[in-house]
């Protein structure tokens, strides 16, 4: 028998990605893989990539977790005035209410598997930013094919 609720998956690869700077001086851009807007989902996944020293303002969410997964470079997280390093393979978890920044602290890009689940309007925050271009760089690391600088 089959399952009526059950639906088609959505494939998508790098290049159907968008990818947007918050700010205009943003030292970080984030790549949308899936949200609430395109996708019909009540969360938000995408792919921060942070510039050389690039990091993000201090935040908090009142109700979502986020989670960030570390697929290339290394760099700090503080979460509630504790300080980690984090590199490639690390997760890190951030409940709701925590007051939350990472910093790309390497000589090259810091890309994260960022997912916020509720989307607490993290896409739509994402979305009203400045568009930006993935470069062979980016598309390089989300393809799995990078070399480990």
């Amino acid at each position: 028998m089959t399952d009526s609720r059950c639906m088609i998956p959505i494939a998508k690869s790098p290049q159907e990605y968008q990818a947007y700077r918050i700010s205009p001086n943003s030292s970080n851009k984030l790549a949308i893989a899936f949200d609430p807007f395109k996708d019909k989902v009540s969360f938000t996944c995408c792919v921060e990539i942070f510039d050389v020293g690039g990091k993000t303002p201090p935040n908090r969410h009142m109700y979502a977790t986020e989670m960030f997964f570390v697929l290339k470079g290394e760099g700090r997280a503080t979460c509630d005035g504790k300080t980690i390093l984090i590199q490639e393979g690390d997760s890190l978890l951030v409940p709701p209410t925590g007051i939350h920044a990472i910093e790309n602290t390497g000589k090259s890009r810091l890309y994260t598997l960022t997912i916020m689940v509720p989307n607490e309007e993290f896409a739509e925050l994402i979305r009203s930013g400045v568009p930006a271009e993935l470069d062979e760089e980016d598309l390089a690391v989300l393809r799995g094919k990078a070399a480990n600088a």
